[in-house]
């Protein structure tokens, strides 16, 4: 008992083990990792980024039209773990890490969203792959026209 009121006494006179936050700033963990940034000059599109990412917080959808990528990302339901940007082809360098203090997105809606972003995403290059099968189809069937007209 005498150990602890001493104990409470030499406390009352040190200083404090917290920081003095808005005065310094704590110290970054090395082994933190930062949000996920997207550059889509950089990007090949080769979808390995979605392919690997365990909860699924990256999609990419197809335009039926021109067969184009668009890039979705949620960053609610992203673990930062990291696999997208290891997975990016080193010449692409499209998904980086940073250690920005900005929120992930203004877009609040995003999770109210998400569900139907992943059955366009699906559907999408469902569609996309049909179409492409359809038009070798039709240029194959044209060849084999022009070969015996």
């Amino acid at each position: 008992m005498i150990k602890s009121i001493i104990n409470a006494i030499t406390n009352l006179f040190s200083r404090p083990a917290t920081i003095d936050y808005p005065f310094e700033q704590s110290p970054k963990n090395k082994e933190a990792r930062g949000l996920i940034l997207y550059d889509v000059e950089k990007c090949i599109f080769c979808l390995n980024c979605e392919v690997v990412c365990p909860p699924g917080a990256i999609l990419f959808t197809q335009d039926r039209s021109n067969f184009e990528f668009t890039y979705n990302y949620n960053p609610y339901l992203c673990i930062y773990c990291g696999e997208c940007v290891r997975a990016c082809p080193d010449k692409a360098e499209a998904l980086s890490q940073c250690d920005e203090l900005t929120p992930p997105t203004d877009d609040k809606g995003m999770n109210d969203r998400w569900f139907e972003i992943e059955t366009e995403a699906a559907a999408s290059k469902e569609e996309c792959k049909a179409l492409k099968k359809e038009q070798k189809a039709a240029a194959k069937a044209e060849g084999e026209v022009e070969q015996n007209g």
